[in-house]
């Protein structure tokens, strides 16, 4: 077997590392192979300074790309050494992935890789998930405690997110910067990027989620009307915050999103509560931890009847893929160089 990657496999790869979520669904990534090592950029000009003025959330993102790109590699029968900020003069360049052969490819790898092309944000309601005592348990087993780590938040708690979601509303609400970004990334028609009226709810319909992100609400009848408040279940993803702490906690996202498309759930990652430092610290005071909390996450059961939401906007393989040198044979020619 080649000891590199056939570069229809990166392509396939890459093209699946673009599915990850992003903030607004602005896709902050870029991948470069050399023929020898894939290398992940950070695009800057796609980070949203008013909701994100630290880039801690495009740093995020990029994990998530990475933890899809490596779920992918790993049910093409390829492991994944990561060097994490591998260049000091380039802090726009979070990682370099180098690959070698598997010796043996699992089910539980190609489940993962499959989950890939079947998860989505879904922004209604949920009934509680099925099953969750016998599923909580993998969680701490499936990331590593120096990735990140989860804390499954009681229904009690329910109340105080609720709170920490509308005092992050209220702070915003007269925000400019971050209400003119929100209306750009939600009021457009972008070909490929942002947040499509079929990704995003109705009044009525956010009214029924407690911890919600306040979008542009669309106009179309109700669904999912049996549930008549959400019962999810909220996990909370913390971790450093340093650079590479915030990248594999993205890695870490990555790995429990896809875990919980497999076991059946449906997911929504949530960030508006951990953007400004009063709700966070309602989050925080919430896990006792002394990490920071970085992401919620909304899991639950939705009906078997649902219709199956078309997939938001992806851009072009060719808009996040630079080749600058053949891969193994087969693979794609050069096509420049890294900007």
């Amino acid at each position: 077997m080649s000891q590199l990657p056939s570069g229809d496999t990166i392509e396939q790869a890459v093209r699946l590392a673009g599915r990850a979520p992003s903030l607004h669904n602005s896709q902050p990534w870029r991948w470069v192979f050399d023929g020898d090592a894939l290398h992940l950029f950070s695009v800057p000009s796609r980070m949203l300074p008013a909701t994100d003025h630290s880039g801690r959330q495009m740093l995020i993102s990029c994990g998530l790309a990475l933890g899809h790109l490596r779920a992918a590699l790993a049910a093409a029968g390829w492991q994944t050494q990561v060097t994490y900020f591998p260049n000091p003069n380039r802090h726009d360049q979070p990682a370099t992935v180098t690959f070698e052969p598997s010796r043996i490819v699992t089910d539980a790898d190609r489940d993962r890789a499959a989950a890939i092309t079947v998860r989505y944000t879904d922004r209604l309601p949920f009934s509680a998930p099925a099953d969750w005592s016998e599923f909580e348990p993998v969680l701490p087993v499936i990331v590593a405690p120096s990735d990140a780590v989860i804390t499954v938040l009681p229904p009690e708690a329910r109340t105080e997110l609720a709170r920490a979601s509308r005092l992050t509303a209220a702070i915003r609400r007269y925000d400019s910067g971050y209400q003119a970004e929100l209306q750009w990334w939600t009021g457009h028609s972008l070909p490929a990027e942002g947040i499509p009226p079929t990704a995003r709810v109705s009044a009525e319909e956010r009214e029924r989620v407690d911890l919600s992100r306040v979008l542009p609400a669309v106009d179309e009848e109700p669904r999912r009307t049996e549930i008549e408040d959400d019962r999810s279940v909220v996990l909370v993803v913390s971790s450093g915050n340093t650079s590479a702490d915030l990248l594999r906690c993205g890695e870490a996202l990555s790995t429990i999103l896809l875990e919980c498309t497999v076991a059946g759930y449906a997911t929504c990652p949530i960030t508006h509560v951990t953007e400004v430092p009063q709700s966070r610290a309602v989050i925080r005071e919430l896990t006792g931890r002394v990490e920071q909390p970085q992401v919620l996450v909304r899991v639950g059961t939705v009906p078997a009847s649902d219709r199956q939401p078309t997939h938001t906007p992806r851009l072009p393989l060719e808009q996040i893929l630079e080749v600058t040198a053949p891969a193994a044979p087969g693979g794609p020619a050069p096509s420049g160089h890294p900007r």
